[in-house]
């Protein structure tokens, strides 16, 4: 099948290098057929991520190095929160009124991944 369709394309035209780029990597290409995990595309990861890509611009004008690497970590804080489906808003108010009450070795019971939790107490 795969000589039989490489003689019905120039293998120097844009088809033809794009057929046998394919070809070439069919069995990385076809490994998501072997495990039920595996996604075909990447479009989840996509997505995700599109907010921050059409914001990288933007980012570029924090004022400072270290105003960016703040802005970077609120940043991630309301992607945890998307992630586990928690309220930002809700998280971020229940988390600034407890802060100075909870023990320093219990910092990470703040964190949005553990907020629903957190509240069910």
């Amino acid at each position: 099948f795969q000589q039989m369709k490489q003689q019905l394309v120039l293998p120097k035209s844009p088809i033809g290098k794009a057929f046998l780029y394919t070809m070439n990597r069919w069995d990385q290409l076809s490994t998501y057929l072997y495990d039920g995990i595996l996604e075909i595309d990447n479009n989840l990861v996509e997505n995700a991520i599109r907010p921050l890509a059409l914001g990288r611009k933007n980012y570029l004008f924090a004022g400072s190095h270290d105003a960016a690497q703040r802005a970077a970590g609120i940043y991630s804080f309301f992607a945890t929160c998307k992630k586990h489906e928690v309220n930002p808003y809700e998280w971020l108010k229940y988390t600034l009124e407890n802060i100075m009450t909870i023990n320093h070795k219990d910092i990470r019971d703040l964190y949005p991944q553990n907020y629903k939790k957190l509240k069910k107490a």
